[in-house]
């Protein structure tokens, strides 16, 4: 039967694409990470990671995770929002062989204990500010790892003590918590650094992420996503981009707003997956209900691609200081996880000159179908 509906694919979307050329997104994170050496790969509160300081830190955290006696295939869970230490974590674990667990951290006690659970967990790496809540509940699973990360940890020195005191003696967002026989995150990368990370072997059946999705009734649900199925999607997306970033003007490295929680399926893929793949970096947004604060920091950057859902589009158009913003390179808008209303987009197309492109897709089609 012929593919009429190619007839409709906008001009520079090919009809095929070759997901066959990685072995696993380990084989398409090494290439990254190679490919793309110096160039910046996240910024988190001022602070600029590079994909080489990327590289070596995951290298270091995946390997200290082999030496704790987790086997191929082990399920470690990430706690955290959006920090410098969650794209670490995601390459680490995915590096070392094991499978991605992404947690919500306002999870209550209950649903954190149902997932950790579910996913037979055997790792978590959680930042301190919801480390009270894992306290509450990690001797009911099979969590016998636990890395506590800060909010200062990657920001440097002086820069990184100053915001852990800010963090937990004025704003008191670190709730006193006891894990005993947990260790810190720096701690786990500067011990892993005298390991050595042994490559796995891992292919398109291998599974990745359990990717928990709470659905519309009952418990949150772990859909199970292989290297294959993330691979393919990811250049699907890849394909689809092209109308956009073959618009002048061009540029070398794409910046995407990383605002959505990369914990969710959407920012995932969108933001932390595909920036890997076209060597783009991702201002990382720890807290999108700040809005004002979000402005400010997109003022200090020239931005290309902007995922978010409605809502998130909303409450900037309605910050009279978001469209003083400079949007002359925005290339893309990607609209996701609920539907884009035609009064915000029609805002956001008058505000920025972009109209917002919606995906469609569940966490099940790892995720836009």
């Amino acid at each position: 039967m012929d593919k009429f509906w190619i007839n409709a694919y906008p001009e520079g979307v090919p009809a095929e694409i070759d997901y066959t050329r990685y072995r696993s997104l380990v084989h398409l994170l090494d290439e990254a990470f190679s490919k793309y050496a110096h160039r910046s790969a996240y910024v988190c509160m001022d602070k600029v990671m590079t994909y080489v300081e990327l590289d070596e830190m995951s290298r270091k955290l995946g390997a200290w995770l082999q030496g704790q006696g987790l086997s191929k295939g082990a399920r470690v869970a990430l706690m955290m929002p959006n920090v410098l230490q969650y794209p670490v974590a995601i390459a680490a674990v995915l590096r070392a062989g094991f499978t991605v667990v992404n947690v919500n951290p306002l999870y209550t006690p209950r649903e954190l204990e149902h997932q950790l659970k579910d996913s037979g967990a055997e790792a978590i790496i959680v930042l301190e500010n919801f480390a009270h809540t894992l306290e509450k509940v990690i001797h009911h699973t099979s969590v016998k790892v636990a890395v506590v990360a800060s909010m200062g940890d990657l920001l440097g020195g002086l820069k990184g003590a100053i915001v852990n005191f800010v963090v937990r003696n004025l704003k008191k967002m670190v709730p006193a918590f006891a894990l005993p026989n947990a260790i810190r995150f720096n701690r786990a990368v500067r011990e892993g650094a005298s390991m050595r990370l042994h490559t796995p072997e891992l292919g398109h059946d291998d599974l990745a992420f359990l990717q928990y999705t709470g659905g519309t009734t009952g418990l949150s649900k772990g859909a199970m996503l292989s290297h294959g199925n993330v691979i393919a999607n990811l250049m699907q997306n890849e394909a689809w981009l092209q109308p956009a970033l073959n618009k002048e003007p061009k540029v070398e490295s794409l910046n995407f707003v990383c605002a959505l929680p990369l914990y969710h399926i959407f920012a995932l893929t969108v933001c932390c997956l595909m920036g890997t793949r076209v060597g783009g970096m991702n201002i990382l947004i720890p807290n999108p209900r700040d809005i004002p604060g979000l402005i400010k920091t997109l003022a200090k950057h020239r931005f290309h691609m902007f995922p978010a859902v409605n809502t998130l589009y909303n409450g900037l158009l309605n910050n009279p200081e978001f469209a003083k913003l400079d949007f002359s390179m925005l290339k893309l808008s990607n609209g996701g996880g609920m539907a884009v209303q035609k009064a915000v987009n029609d805002r956001w197309r008058q505000v920025t000159g972009t109209s917002i492109v919606e995906g469609y897709g569940l966490s099940e089609t790892s995720p836009v179908a």
